[in-house]
């Protein structure tokens, strides 16, 4: 991937929050995970929520580098083993839809964003995604996801969520982090069992 900015902390940067905090810059690439809405027992998030809410009150933003290490290996890696388990529809394994939301990613890919590596998994999607000009990452997200929520929901025959309505992203630190995730990306479709891998009806 052409990126020409990694994060800067000496930098501008803003830190909104929902559920989860969310760092922003100009001009960085992201590592951007959203999920099926039936995607995670909702027993485990709440524990999660809880112990994560303890640990931002301990560590408050901006954290160093010790910290996001720390706060990726026991918030971040514990949801995407939860993921790769395979919970919930999965409908994302359905090759007609596994095609649609791969051409919702690369629709604008080029003019609203550069887009990275990505995979869609059964139940989640994996990017590698860097805003370009005035587009902010939030709003490409938001039409990710809203335009593929409407047309899954046309392919199964429902008018429930598709989405859970938070994403986790993270912004790349360095060229070394960028080919670690990469590698994720490429190899995450090994790491979910035979019959839940994309692409598998």
């Amino acid at each position: 991937m052409d990126v020409t900015d990694f994060f800067d902390s000496e930098a501008n940067f803003q830190v909104y929050r929902r559920n989860l905090p969310h760092w922003t810059q100009a001009g960085v690439t992201y590592f951007v995970t959203f999920h099926l809405a039936d995607s995670l027992p909702a027993q485990k998030l709440a524990v999660l929520k809880e112990e994560k809410q303890r640990w931002l009150t301990l560590n408050p933003p901006p954290h160093k580098k010790r910290q996001t290490k720390e706060y990726h290996r026991r918030f971040s890696q514990r949801i995407n083993e939860w993921l790769d388990a395979g919970y919930g529809s999965c409908v994302l394994a359905r090759p007609d839809i596994l095609r649609l939301v791969e051409s919702v990613l690369i629709f604008f890919n080029g003019q609203r964003y550069a887009l990275g590596e990505y995979v869609v998994m059964p139940n989640h999607v994996h990017a590698l995604v860097r805003p370009l000009a005035n587009h902010d990452l939030y709003r490409i997200l938001h039409s990710w996801k809203s335009f593929s929520a409407n047309q899954i929901n046309k392919i199964i025959g429902s008018r429930g969520s598709v989405w859970h309505p938070e994403t986790f992203d993270h912004i790349v630190r360095s060229a070394s982090q960028l080919a670690r995730i990469e590698q994720y990306i490429r190899d995450n479709p090994k790491s979910v069992p035979m019959n839940k891998r994309p692409g598998i009806a």
